[in-house]
């Protein structure tokens, strides 16, 4: 029968301990490592996730009431003085997160029922062109109404700009001198604003262009960085830097807006420019703006070069009044010459082919009046409406012979308003993505269609519920102006799919005045910075504590555990010298056994 040795049986205990102790620590640290990288890449790519989603939803559902007993927050205040009348819009933002490479977060006023802090006076400031003296008590009614919405404890600390727009530039230089001088005169008397000389004044279309062109990508979140790889970028060369690497950021909107009077147009111009001649580069010297909207001037992450252009008497009715002066001028010059009557009476109307048809129309001119019919002719009317584009054959220009930068247009997003929507909207209800070739079916079909069809689709509400028998009556022309002015005038392929016509972005209805805000307060986020400098030296470790307690924590189970290692392997070889020495005594006793016995044996 086997027996096992007392020997053996220690040995086999000290190698299974040895395997244990080792599993153990390798099981042990394999498992702090996960346990690192899964706590950390959940709490930073939750931060992050939270950080977009929050910011998703400012966007979209920005629709609270402003928490005005958030100490936190900061206001500001833009006056704008149009021609018509002047707005007073409400602004607020929180602190800035101490990161220059981020711009402020503005947003617009809310009040306690939610609606946007805004309000409307009439008439126009320039009005009191020779009575500049009653400006300030004009305006007050909007201040009064703007201090009543910010706390009284913000007041010293938030910005007013009174900026004053198309009214006010037709006015000589004396007269907006005057009107301005009354406004930092007197306003600083009755309210606490921040309101320094510079923050009334008269501004120009292209600043005006520029401020809107930031609005509406800002609120379309084309300012931010780059987060995930399916978003659109595009490649920017800075002028100054053409011996440094390109900056790659988020590609920027395009915004055209036609309205009753002017056509406008601004859009980014990432690439460095060439021009055709001395004469083209000093034109365009006044239609790029380039400006920098972050905090640190020496950074360039936010440089952007825009170009802006103004085209007065290229908006839908100004078109219209330019047409029908140019049907009286020839016209008339053919009747002299073949003793014709087109026109002058009902019988022999003129054949109009931008009006519906059969539609009967009266227009007139320093008292003559000339009879129209409509004949309902789209492509007709688009060949009628060519030469009032005043297109040159120079290269890289538009309408009016304007110079106008290359465009990418594979590469490029523009978004269409005010008649560019109504165009495609109101009538047609093909509003949002443009397609050149069914907007064209879409207005053909239109003009084509008996007026008499027209108006009882009108009296059955068929159409959108702003559209009056004006629109109607000139949608046919509209449709082939804006057609013309996008597609020959600013040369936009008709297969460009990437313009969206709109009235809002985001279900908000975007102002210049958020753009310029924004661009006015670029500045403010190193006060900031600056006041946390200190705080971040003492407290920063809020932000990456939990990563050095981390590591801390790690650090210190890792010392714990080799102790407990050490500890253990400095036992087993105590063990292993005392087996030894049992052993040796166990041998001599075995040894002086059988001697004894073999003593009495061999008497």
């Amino acid at each position: 029968m086997g027996s096992i040795s007392p020997v053996s049986c220690p040995r086999i205990l000290n190698t299974n301990l040895r395997q244990i102790i080792v599993i153990s620590v390798l099981a042990a640290a394999v498992s702090l490592v996960y346990f690192s990288v899964v706590i950390i890449r959940n709490k930073y790519g939750r931060l992050s996730r939270d950080k977009k989603f929050q910011r998703y939803l400012a966007r979209v559902t920005d629709i609270e009431a402003t928490d005005t007993n958030n100490p936190n927050v900061n206001y500001g205040i833009v006056v704008d003085c149009g021609s018509s009348g002047s707005r007073v819009f409400v602004y607020c933002w929180p602190r800035h997160n101490g990161n220059p490479h981020d711009l402020l977060d503005i947003r617009q006023m809310r009040d306690k029922n939610r609606k946007p802090v805004v309000m409307k006076i009439k008439p126009g400031i320039s009005e009191f062109a020779t009575s500049p003296e009653k400006v300030s008590d004009y305006i007050s009614p909007l201040l009064n109404f703007a201090a009543e919405h910010v706390p009284r404890a913000k007041h010293k600390e938030t910005p007013l700009y009174i900026l004053c727009t198309a009214g006010m530039r037709v006015l000589p230089k004396s007269q907006q001198k005057a009107i301005l001088e009354d406004l930092l005169t007197d306003i600083p008397v009755h309210f606490d604003f921040l309101f320094s000389d510079s923050h009334a004044e008269v501004i120009s279309g292209k600043q005006e262009g520029v401020y809107a062109w930031i609005g509406i990508n800002f609120v379309l979140g084309r300012f931010e960085h780059i987060e995930e790889d399916e978003e659109a970028v595009v490649e920017v060369s800075l002028p100054g830097s053409e011996n440094s690497k390109a900056i790659i950021r988020k590609r920027t909107a395009g915004i055209l807006d036609m309205g009753g009077v002017s056509t406008q147009i601004a859009y980014e111009v990432p690439e460095t420019v060439s021009f055709a001649s001395l004469q083209q580069e000093e034109v365009a010297k006044n239609l790029l703006a380039e400006f920098n909207l972050g905090c640190d001037v020496h950074r360039t992450e936010h440089v952007y070069r825009v170009y802006v252009a103004t085209f007065l008497g290229f908006g839908g009715n100004a078109a219209r009044q330019r047409y029908e002066d140019r049907l009286f001028a020839s016209v008339f010059q053919k009747n002299r010459l073949l003793g014709t009557q087109t026109g002058l009476t009902a019988d022999s109307p003129y054949l109009d082919p931008c009006l519906p048809l059969d539609i009967k129309d009266e227009i007139q001119q320093n008292g003559q009046k000339m009879y129209l019919q409509g004949t309902g002719d789209f492509n007709l009317c688009r060949e009628t409406l060519q030469p009032l584009m005043n297109k040159t054959n120079e290269t890289q220009t538009s309408l009016n012979g304007v110079y106008q930068p290359p465009i990418h247009f594979q590469n490029s997003e523009f978004y269409g308003f005010s008649e560019f929507y109504y165009c495609t909207e109101d009538v047609l209800r093909m509003g949002g993505d443009y397609n050149a070739m069914k907007f064209a079916k879409a207005a053909k079909d239109y003009c084509a269609t008996k007026w008499l069809i027209l108006r009882d689709r009108f009296d059955r509400g068929l159409y959108a519920s702003h559209a009056d028998l004006h629109r109607l009556k000139y949608q046919c022309f509209k449709s082939a102006w804006m057609f013309e002015v996008f597609h020959r005038g600013f040369s936009f392929p008709v297969n460009y799919r990437n313009l969206k016509t709109a009235l809002q972005v985001y279900d908000k209805e975007v102002q210049w005045t958020l753009g310029a805000i924004l661009y006015r307060t670029r500045f403010l986020p190193l006060r900031d910075i600056q006041q946390e400098v200190f705080r971040a030296s003492h407290s920063n470790w809020r932000g990456v504590s939990f990563v050095y307690n981390h590591y801390l924590f790690s650090g210190c189970f890792l010392v714990v555990l080799l102790s407990i290692l050490l500890y253990l392997l400095r036992l087993r070889r105590i063990h292993q010298r005392m087996l030894r020495g049992g052993s040796t005594g166990a041998v001599l006793w075995m040894e002086e056994g059988l001697a004894a016995q073999k003593g009495p044996g061999a008497l």
